[in-house]
């Protein structure tokens, strides 16, 4: 919020506790993460993501503004929102800036002695009154610092000289001596060879250039053919520029190469964190699940919409001709501008992390850091664009973390339900991301198709068809008269299947929850068990044909039954486990029941085994790839985490915002799930063994379907 009216309002608490480092702890149940100083007491609690004591000290003692003592963000509770504004003295910003200074240990009127500045109370006038106050602290705290010292240098001597008399004193300073006389061995050979490389530079310098005889007859061809040559055209002219600005890219590319940039600590690849840039763990969970499925990864970091929607863009300004010397000389400036990318984002500004991690996520290291702008790296917005850029940041292996402020800003952009920083929910943001991607890629491959490069077009009908079928499967919907017993089949297709827990779960007590687990196996076999449909509702077909179209006779109603069955497999399974219920007119709570699901999954017992009787055995095999969790107790609040599996690495990542840490499989099990990520083994055998044609296996399952139904219907 740019404006907050509690924040003129605000006067700091008198001799607060923030400013003791030794404080900052939930005093509620000792906690340092997440924790945020009241402003109008010197109550310190812990933050919504923990066990929530901060919003119950706002119910209890009606204090709206709280600070979070680590990463100094202000919210205010009656609002609802974050905020930036200060008031009319400028508190905020003070108080700021001692935290700062306190973390840092840089704090000038913090004395050795214990003793520090009061921060700004009920008067201004009293707090600017302390100068001479301030002064005398500075020079005791002087007198502190030079007794500090004299004492520490006495004593380390005492102390050196007693380690040199005793045997292993004798032994360390041994190995100290010989360490530093092969560190002077090693930095003079440096020096030699560094003298030795500005000798041989400066004979080569000295040295006339010398040409091969192939250049010299190339330069004497040449000079004859001068005077027999026109004057080069406009097209020979642009050509020439562009290979001219292609080899001065491909040069400055060199020298970045060769920059100590290249050789700053590497990370593993796909081991990079996303900070949290507001309530927006939601998406970060999701970017995450979707970078490390390699089939959905790769087709983006192969294609970037950027050139293609500005080629586009000037063919409907009118500026582009359909030739086909115009379309190579936009393809090669594609190539170009897609160097000179990679040359601004190699020099992008980065700044330091505050914790470790897996070789990855928050670093200690200040080069580490990736921070997208503010607004989209191009002018035409393009989540396909965003995606490619931020997949080629995240498995580069140079960055630990990334702030994906030019992603949040497209995501707002195109998805306004999202715009803002309220909480929301990941499986509504996957659904709308992969919708509005779908429309981007269809719509960009139908306009003006005869503009774009014939391998730009191929390659963006190869990425539409893993967005449509990656998660693509169809359900059969197959009703059952049961006076007459004829089947009805209807072929639905799904992108996940939100699986409902069953009655004897619903309940929110913790005994309840950590007595009994449901299982994985037991929710989807309530999604396709057969359910009887409510009195007789049912129009039979096959009840009615004797009924003619036009009679007035009235339809005959039956009693029926409903199965809905699998009857074709995605390539990665979506299981959404809906934890969230109605209780009440306006309240969503949350079923706190642990799930148990395996690393394997087996979906034949849940597929129709009419129409996927020619599939091998392996293709209803699936292995856990992904899981995403929600923290928290409702549904307005919470906190999202993912489990990811590396395939680069072979090992599981837990993905929390900007902190990635390395755990085990028994620990992935053990997640209160919330999406479910399935892939099919058979896609990641990347051949061994007999693969079906995708085609293939698909026109059989509709064959197999439309005979089942014929079957049916002449029965």
């Amino acid at each position: 919020m740019d404006k907050c009216k509690h924040i003129g309002r605000l006067r700091l608490a008198q001799d607060h506790s923030i400013l003791n480092p030794q404080k900052w702890h939930c005093m509620d149940c000792n906690t340092t993460e997440s924790v945020w100083a009241c402003l109008s007491c010197s109550h310190v609690a812990c933050g919504r993501y923990i066990e929530e004591h901060a919003l119950k000290h706002f119910q209890e003692s009606s204090h709206p503004v709280a600070l979070e003592v680590n990463e100094l963000y202000v919210f205010c509770y009656l609002c609802d929102d974050y905020v930036l504004n200060d008031n009319a003295t400028g508190d905020l910003k003070l108080l700021r800036s001692t935290l700062s200074a306190i973390k840092s240990q840089n704090y000038e009127c913090t004395t050795r002695s214990g003793r520090t500045l009061r921060s700004m109370g009920a008067s201004d006038d009293s707090y600017l009154s302390h100068g001479g106050a301030q002064a005398l602290l500075r020079n005791e705290d002087r007198m502190f610092t030079a007794l500090w010292h004299r004492r520490r240098a006495f004593l380390g001597k005492i102390f050196r000289s007693w380690l040199e008399l005793t045997p292993t004193g004798k032994k360390i300073l041994e190995e100290e001596r010989r360490r530093e006389e092969a560190e002077e061995r090693r930095d003079k050979a440096r020096k030699r060879r560094q003298e030795r490389k500005h000798e041989l530079k400066a004979e080569m310098e000295k040295m006339p250039p010398r040409k091969s005889s192939r250049l010299q007859n190339q330069i004497r061809m040449s000079s004859e053919t001068a005077p027999c040559l026109q004057k080069p055209s406009q097209n020979m002219e642009s050509v020439a520029e562009l290979k001219k600005t292609y080899t001065s890219d491909e040069v400055r590319l060199k020298k970045i190469s060769d920059s100590p940039i290249k050789r700053r600590p590497t990370v593993t690849p796909g081991v990079t964190g996303l900070r949290n840039l507001g309530n927006t763990c939601y998406m970060n969970s999701i970017l995450q699940v979707l970078s490390h499925l390699p089939i959905f990864r790769e087709c983006f970091l192969k294609l970037d919409l950027n050139q293609t929607q500005e080629l586009l863009a000037t063919a409907t300004n009118g500026k582009t001709r359909s030739s086909s010397k115009h379309l190579s000389i936009a393809a090669s400036t594609l190539h170009v501008n897609e160097n000179q990318e990679k040359v601004k984002g190699s020099s992008s500004v980065r700044r330091p992390s505050v914790s470790s991690g897996l070789s990855g996520g928050a670093s200690k290291s200040r080069n580490m850091e990736l921070i997208q702008p503010r607004e989209p790296s191009s002018k035409h917005i393009s989540l396909c664009h965003e995606l490619h850029t931020l997949f080629q940041v995240m498995w580069s292996g140079k960055w630990a973390l990334v702030s994906p402020f030019a992603m949040l800003h497209s995501v707002w952009r195109l998805i306004p339900a999202f715009r803002g920083y309220a909480q929301q929910d990941a499986q509504e943001f996957l659904c709308e991301l992969l919708d509005k991607v779908q429309q981007e890629l269809e719509t960009t491959g139908t306009r003006y198709p005869a503009l774009i490069p014939a391998s730009q077009r191929k390659l963006i009908k190869q990425v539409l068809n893993v967005v449509n079928n990656i998660f693509h499967g169809q359900l059969l919907s197959q009703v059952t008269c049961l006076a007459c017993d004829n089947k009805s089949n209807t072929i639905e297709p799904f992108w996940d299947l939100s699986l409902e827990f069953p009655e004897r779960y619903h309940c929110n007590g913790k005994e309840m929850s950590s007595q009994y687990p449901c299982l994985l196996t037991e929710m989807l076999a309530k999604f396709t068990e057969t359910e009887a449909l409510e009195g007789k509702i049912y129009a039979c077909d096959q009840c009615n044909t004797k009924r003619r179209k036009f009679s007035s006779k009235p339809v005959i109603l039956t009693e029926a039954q409903k199965q809905l069955m699998v009857c074709r497999l995605p390539q990665v399974l979506r299981l959404h486990l809906k934890r969230f219920r109605w209780s009440g007119r306006n309240h969503r709570e949350k079923i706190g029941v642990h799930v148990n699901f395996d690393q394997m999954l087996n979906m034949e017992p849940y597929c129709c085994r009419e129409s996927l009787k020619s599939l091998l055995p392996d293709c209803f095999i699936y292995d856990l790839s992904a899981v995403v969790m929600h923290h928290g107790k409702g549904f307005g609040s919470g906190h999202y985490t993912a489990y990811c599996y590396n395939s680069e690495g072979g090992f599981w990542v837990h993905c929390n915002d900007s902190k990635l840490n390395m755990c085990t499989m028994e620990e992935v099990c053990k997640a209160q799930a919330y999406i479910l990520f399935y892939s099919q083994r058979l896609t990641q055998a990347n051949g061994h063994g007999k693969i079906p044609c995708p085609s293939t296996a698909e026109s059989q399952q509709h064959t197999e379907l439309a005979d089942c139904s014929m079957d049916n219907s002449s029965s």
